[in-house]
Order: structure tokens, then sequence, then C-alpha cells
């Protein structure tokens, strides 16, 4: 019987040190830790898509690389295009599927911030993202999105065409990459 007491002294001191204690770490203002908002740390931060079906990532090419300063001399060159006697160098890659149109995807989730349309260089669409990346995709038509826009990684933008500001690129998607104001290579994310 003696035994039987100091146990449930035992318990009945621990319940309330407990409380105690819980009402010191939770301050004046106690709320019980299951009615404190949850913060989900399982979300996984997106890695950059192909901006088009990667099931034809196998039949894609870049037809024209971005223009890296450091990059060697051939390498360089073929990523300018010459437009009225004039060279330029690519700030994007331009990505060709089997010279025929295709669909183009957003290569991350974000808001739509225009869409410039344009028959000479094909209709631009400009996607900023969570990350600070800002998305250009050039040389499309039927663009299905609209200024204001969300759009989540892998939904249709539009479909890649020719313009005849490239002609030699044929029918391509001049995808770009731009951080902190500066372009990026993309095929640094891909």
């Amino acid at each position: 019987v003696i035994a039987l007491l100091i146990v449930a002294f035992i318990l009945l001191y621990n319940t309330f040190v407990n409380v105690d204690e819980e009402a010191e770490i939770l301050g004046e203002n106690p709320v019980a830790l299951e009615d404190q908002e949850k913060i989900e740390t399982s979300v996984q931060k997106e890695s950059m898509r192909y901006p088009f079906d990667e099931m034809h990532v196998e039949r894609a090419t870049i037809v024209q690389d971005f223009y890296d300063a450091q990059a060697d001399a051939t390498e360089q060159q073929d990523a300018l295009f010459v437009f009225n006697n004039t060279y330029t160098a690519s700030n994007g890659i331009s990505i060709a599927i089997d010279e025929e149109p295709f669909q183009v995807l957003a290569a991350l989730s974000g808001v739509v911030e225009s869409v410039e349309v344009d028959s000479f260089i094909g209709n631009t669409v400009t996607i900023s993202h969570e990350n600070g990346y800002v998305t250009k995709y050039s040389s499309i038509s039927d663009v299905v999105v609209e200024e204001g826009d969300e759009v989540l990684q892998g939904n249709p933008i539009g479909t890649a065409v020719a313009n005849e500001a490239n002609p030699e690129a044929g029918v391509h998607l001049h995808f770009q990459v731009i951080e902190n104001g500066n372009y990026i290579n993309p095929r640094s994310l891909l």
C-alpha cells in the first residue's frame, strides 16, 4: 500500500511540474502546441525543367547556344547570329525538335509578367518565379497565357515557330533565363 501511494505521489507531482514547465516555455499567453501554426518542412523547391515535353529530350537540339565570354572561339562563334549584316550574341539558347513546331511549357512555376506580340521575332512570354529567376520564351505562336496568369511548371505557354529575325534557326524556341538582371546560361540549370 505504501509503495502504491509513493508511485501515485510521483505521478501526480510530475503532472504538475510538466504543466508549470510548459507554461513557462510558452510565456504569458500559452497556446497549446496543437493550436500553433504548422510549418511544412517537406516542401521541395522546383528544379528548372526543359521548356518542352521531356519525352522529346533525345530529339531536341540546341541550334544556337548561349554566348559565353569565357568560352573558346568556336563556341563563341556558334552563339552569334547575323541580322541585318550585324552579329548579335545570343543571350539564351535556341531549341529545335525535328524542325517541327512543338508545345512550349513553363520551365518553372510563376506569374506571367508580359506577353509581347511580335510577328518579326515571334511572340515572347516573360514569367517571373519565386526563386528570383525570370524566364523568357520567344519565337512562339498560339500563346495560351495572359499577363497576370499563374502558371505551374509544365503548363503550356504556346507553340514554337520559325521567325524572321533568325531564319537560319528554323522552327525553334529561344529560351532565356535572367537572374538579378543578368542573362545566365539556361544549360547550367537544366
